[in-house]
């Protein structure tokens, strides 16, 4: 299991429990109320073809 380092992004969203979070590879993640984090959207630096 990986260890992933958080950063919390602050929105609006954030009165209502819903907080969205980047990691150490600047994917951005969502954690609402008391559930689990989810990822949301990876990075443009993986979805880039080379």
């Amino acid at each position: 299991m990986p260890n992933y380092y958080f950063r919390e992004v602050w929105t609006p969203l954030c009165l209502f429990g819903i907080r969205f979070y980047r990691d150490d590879q600047d994917r951005l993640w969502i954690k609402k109320g008391k559930q689990r984090r989810q990822l949301v959207r990876k990075g443009d630096s993986d979805t880039m073809e080379t």
